[in-house]
């Protein structure tokens, strides 16, 4: 075949592949269709609480909240963050559950509720940590703090950098311990998204704020959670209260595949707080379910990739996802597949390249990323030119 036919070859493609071009950009880009049933589900119910929320454990997402962002006291919520942290420092090597703290006078001598620790005796860290959250120790937390950052006050700023880390908004700690003290805030949001991170950073450390009961120095004191007692699908976490706080609980329960965190602030009662926040969970196992949506490297789109060893790349989610959704509109899901421009080789697998919006009844509920489920080499430079070309015809259209 001569030159001058292989050139009128290479335009003929050229030409075909601008009309199609041009098909394809002349067509609105579509969401995964399917049903939308619209059914009545009820208001959630009204607290006799300062604030609160109900969070999807999974996600992360809000499902129900009333002044949630609102800066009130913590109290012994306080506890989770300084838990979570010496969960942090065991599981990085940092620290062992066998490890002797050395309890001291300021530790021993601190008011509030107590584990009943003895001054200058050396206690295992498995045992405070079970001081902390089932009894609700000041003694064994501060002993913790100590024990970790040399001091309260240093242990309030690792607190704070944890917070910062977790993306807390309204939250601000002075100590471990959430006795009051004027700059030391959070919110029922920031409660749960600690909770959150508790429930799904360390699951081999979470039985402990299931524990109803420890005995320490003689003296066996139950865990405040009364939910641990009354609903058997409850297993966590904490309490909270100060005559400024009111009574406070953050909850965690789980149905089948669906988990839920609760925190309720402001209570006026410890009976109130039980209620309160056993409302709160059954209106969210009644109305709302999680279902796995996709599957670990799931492609969910074939996308064009420029100027590469191939034309086309796979692009889907690098990690199992899970939404918790109202059981009436659970049939109404669909995508919205965003990539970020052009792609031009190389790609590289695992690289995000855009997102995965889940929509439901025409709202974003959930964002993932989307990523690359396979490299793609840069191709040689006739493949670069000729690319190159079509990319250029097509945006002429």
């Amino acid at each position: 075949m001569t030159l001058f036919a292989v050139n009128v070859c290479r335009w003929r493609h050229l030409v075909a592949f601008s009309s199609l071009a041009l098909t394809l950009t002349a067509a609105p880009a579509m969401a995964s269709d399917g049903p939308s049933p619209s059914s009545f589900i009820p208001s959630p119910p009204g607290l006799a609480a300062t604030s609160w929320v109900l969070m999807d454990a999974k996600s992360g997402r809000v499902l129900v909240e009333h002044d949630a962002d609102k800066r009130v006291p913590p109290a012994s919520l306080t506890k989770m963050m300084t838990a979570y942290i010496a969960e942090n420092e065991i599981e990085s090597g940092n620290m062992s559950p066998t490890d002797e703290v050395r309890i001291s006078k300021e530790a021993w001598q601190t008011g509030g509720s107590r584990m009943f620790v003895k001054v200058n005796s050396n206690v295992p860290v498995k045992d405070l940590m079970q001081g902390i959250v089932v009894q609700s120790g000041n003694d064994a937390t501060v002993a913790m703090a100590e024990h970790i950052a040399g001091s309260q006050s240093s242990f309030a700023d690792l607190m704070n950098e944890h917070a910062r880390q977790m993306g807390l908004q309204n939250t601000h700690f002075m100590n471990p311990t959430g006795l009051p003290d004027p700059e030391h805030y959070s919110s029922a949001h920031d409660m749960a998204i600690i909770a959150r991170h508790i429930i799904n950073d360390f699951p081999d450390h979470y039985s402990l704020y299931a524990e109803k009961y420890f005995t320490w120095n003689g003296i066996k004191q139950p865990n405040r959670n009364l939910l641990l007692w009354r609903d058997k699908s409850v297993d966590g976490l904490k309490t909270g209260h100060t005559e400024e706080a009111g009574y406070c609980l953050v909850a965690s329960a789980q149905q089948s595949d669906t988990r839920l965190i609760a925190a309720v602030m402001g209570t006026n009662s410890e009976e109130a707080r039980s209620q309160e926040t056993q409302k709160l969970l059954s209106y969210g196992f009644r109305y709302f379910q999680t279902q796995k949506v996709y599957d670990a490297g799931q492609e969910l789109r074939r996308a064009r990739v420029w100027g590469g060893t191939q034309d086309e790349g796979a692009f889907g989610v690098a990690n199992d996802v899970y939404l918790t959704a109202s059981k009436q509109d659970e049939g109404g899901l669909s995508n919205r597949i965003n990539i970020n421009g052009d792609l031009q080789a190389p790609i590289e697998a695992g690289q995000q390249y855009g997102t995965v919006q889940i929509v439901q009844n025409d709202e974003v509920i959930d964002e993932q990323p989307l990523v690359a489920l396979e490299s793609i080499e840069q191709g040689g430079l006739f493949k670069r030119l000729w690319d190159g070309l079509l990319k250029f015809v097509q945006g002429l259209f």
